[in-house]
């Protein structure tokens, strides 16, 4: 099953991929502006054409696993995307992942590098990823 995580911003979505097997997370484009009804449409296209079977968004929580308001507006795109996808999504913890994109440079652009690197981490701790088996 692929999934696909999503680094949520108002303005950009970063997105990444998994392939089938669950263990390799790679940056895809990002999409602008997610919540408008082009964005939304997106990313349903992106489910449909990927066949994902599940998506990842990072829930971006303080230092002290408190709530701000990202993680507010972060918690209502996910309702309403859910609301939109014929798969599972869930939240998960996206804290420091956009340190590891600035430090990991790359092609891809860092809000999908960060969500390659939320998705390692859900893969790892979902034991579907080589790291988890070690």
């Amino acid at each position: 099953m692929r999934v696909l995580a999503l680094d949520y911003g108002s303005a950009r979505c970063g997105c990444a991929v998994s392939d089938p097997t669950g263990v390799l997370a790679t940056p895809i484009d990002p999409v602008l502006s997610p919540r408008s009804r082009r964005g939304f449409g997106r990313l349903r296209a992106l489910v449909a054409q990927l066949d994902v079977g599940r998506v990842v968004i990072g829930l971006p929580l303080s230092l002290s696993g408190a709530d701000t308001a990202q993680t507010v507006e972060t918690r209502e795109f996910a309702a309403a995307l859910e609301r939109q996808l014929p798969v599972p999504v869930e939240l998960y913890d996206e804290r420091f992942t956009t340190r590891l994109a600035e430090r990991t440079g790359g092609q891809a652009s860092e809000d999908s590098r960060a969500a390659a690197h939320l998705l390692e981490g859900w893969l790892a701790a979902h034991g579907t990823s080589p790291e988890a088996a070690s």
